[in-house]
């Protein structure tokens, strides 16, 4: 069969193009830009019509629509993205006589108690009226080596700390993007008909409280158990709101309503369809853990690195420049062989030094800049280490604290890609 996919860019299509492929089917994938034999033009923030779209169709037995948004950005919003195109191409479809529709919906999207899960039903219910054979696929959270959304919650377990909203009982009950793939390439084999519902729940094996999902994520990769701090509902709240306006953000407040409402479903109807039972969350990461484990914490142990650095480059700017007694510093300068007004250039020349390099590792990182630290920190090591010898021998270290610094830049050049 030749079978369209649409949102084949995405975590779940790209899967199921691979999936599909395997079943021996001809794959067309809907991509925004399309360049390629074998892809076609998508663009669901403007293809609301349904005559484009019936053109687009020809030839077409199948259409799988993998289609979705977490955030609305511009023309990108939930009512276009998830209703009027998606309903437009399933009109389409009887139009152009595809034979069957499958639509990858939420699950949950039956409760219609945010804007995403209005505009995911509202299309479900819509190609469900269709006289057309369709299904309507409502996963959970769905967890895959590649997904943007695993590897945020594989990230949160990686941290020694984790940070629980309202206490992290919420359940959840996440697939495994295989037997989601699985599941929607079984349907392909056989007409709407022959099963009970045409609206099918897609969960895993395991039904588990969000703070659990995290440990276990965590046991997976090698990591000793996190400590647990719970946070309060209203700080997440202000957080979700706060992240509605961040591109990209895991965290928004229709997610959060989503998480608190639970997502978990009974994993009988899934392993109807599979044949057997869906994988569980102990399964999911299995001999991946090392790879994984480094993956988790790069994705947080630079930005922790930098952002500690630049609190000392600044703090050292300001205390050299406004806090520390100004006679005191003059006298340790003089002791460097720099007196009067080379001694006050030297003092607040190195202040807006100390403050420039604060503000790059903030703001323009890269390989140079971590380089040029390097030296830094050396050359004034060494310069303090000659005048100042008895900071060597100071109980509190102040030299050789620079040390650690040093190692850090070493750990921030190694990681960098930019120059």
């Amino acid at each position: 069969m030749k079978v369209l996919v649409c949102g084949a860019d995405g975590f779940i299509g790209r899967a199921l193009c691979e999936r599909i492929e395997r079943e021996g089917h001809r794959v067309i994938r809907g991509r925004r830009h399309a360049s390629g034999p074998d892809e076609l033009s998508a663009d669901y923030s403007t293809d609301i019509d349904h005559e484009p779209w019936r053109v687009k169709l020809a030839g077409i037995d199948v259409v799988v629509n993998a289609v979705g948004i977490l955030v609305e950005r511009g023309a990108q919003t939930f009512d276009a993205i998830h209703r009027r195109a998606p309903c437009a191409l399933f009109s389409a479809c009887v139009a152009a006589g595809v034979r069957q529709v499958i639509q990858i919906s939420a699950l949950g999207a039956q409760r219609r108690d945010t804007a995403y899960f209005d505009s995911k039903c509202a299309a479900d219910e819509y190609l469900l009226d269709l006289p057309i054979d369709a299904y309507v696929v409502r996963p959970a959270l769905v967890y895959g080596r590649d997904g943007k959304s695993a590897a945020f919650f594989r990230m949160l377990a990686s941290m020694p700390v984790h940070a629980l909203p309202a206490g992290g009982r919420q359940r959840v009950s996440p697939v495994h993007i295989d037997d989601l793939a699985d599941v929607v390439a079984r349907l392909l084999r056989a007409p709407a008909a022959s099963l009970d519902h045409r609206c099918i729940d897609v969960a895993g094996a395991t039904q588990i409280e969000y703070r659990e999902m995290l440990s276990i994520y965590r046991a997976s990769m090698r990591f000793a158990p996190a400590y647990r701090i719970g946070v309060p509902r209203f700080a997440v709240d202000a957080a979700a709101w706060l992240c509605d306006r961040v591109p990209g953000a895991m965290l928004t407040r229709d997610t959060w309503h989503m998480l608190q409402s639970g997502n978990t479903a009974d994993a009988a109807e899934t392993t109807a369809v599979l044949g057997h039972p869906p994988k569980g969350i102990a399964d999911f990461i299995g001999a991946d853990g090392a790879a994984l484990r480094n993956e988790a914490l790069s994705s947080w142990r630079s930005a922790w690195l930098r952002i500690a650095l630049a609190a000392v480059w600044l703090w050292t700017a300001f205390v050299s420049a406004f806090l520390y007694p100004h006679a005191d510093s003059l006298a340790m300068l003089h002791r460097a062989g720099l007196d009067g007004a080379v001694a006050n250039a030297a003092l607040y020349g190195s202040a807006a030094l100390d403050a420039a390099m604060g503000f790059a590792t903030l703001c323009k990182p890269g390989r140079r800049l971590w380089a040029s630290q390097f030296l830094l920190v050396s050359a004034y090591s060494i310069v303090v280490a000659i005048a100042l010898p008895e900071m060597l021998i100071h109980p509190f270290g102040p030299l050789l604290k620079n040390l650690p610094i040093l190692a850090v830049l070493c750990v921030l050049f190694n990681e960098e890609t930019r120059s």
